[in-house]
């Protein structure tokens, strides 16, 4: 089966040596507070070079760790009820 190259949700070179993508080895690796800043200095490196390389695909880039740190503190407060 041939993956889709979505360089912003599921970038090719992230998923085809393992079946781990990265962004789940990094979470696995780090602490939740941990994890929660590696989130947001993503989102602030992309939204901060925007302007300068990639453009609205940084944006996309910025926006996908901001959905996946509210994504992660929803089910923290899911697993707290």
């Amino acid at each position: 089966m041939t993956q889709k190259n979505d360089p912003v949700d599921k970038p090719v070179h992230y998923t085809t040596s393992c079946s781990i993508e990265c962004i789940d080895a990094i979470k696995a690796a780090l602490s939740t507070e941990q994890f929660e800043g590696w989130l947001r200095g993503n989102v602030i490196k992309y939204l901060w070079r925007y302007p300068h390389k990639n453009k609205l695909e940084d944006l996309r880039k910025a926006q996908f760790y901001l959905n996946r740190l509210i994504t992660d503190k929803i089910e923290d407060q899911t697993k707290l009820k």
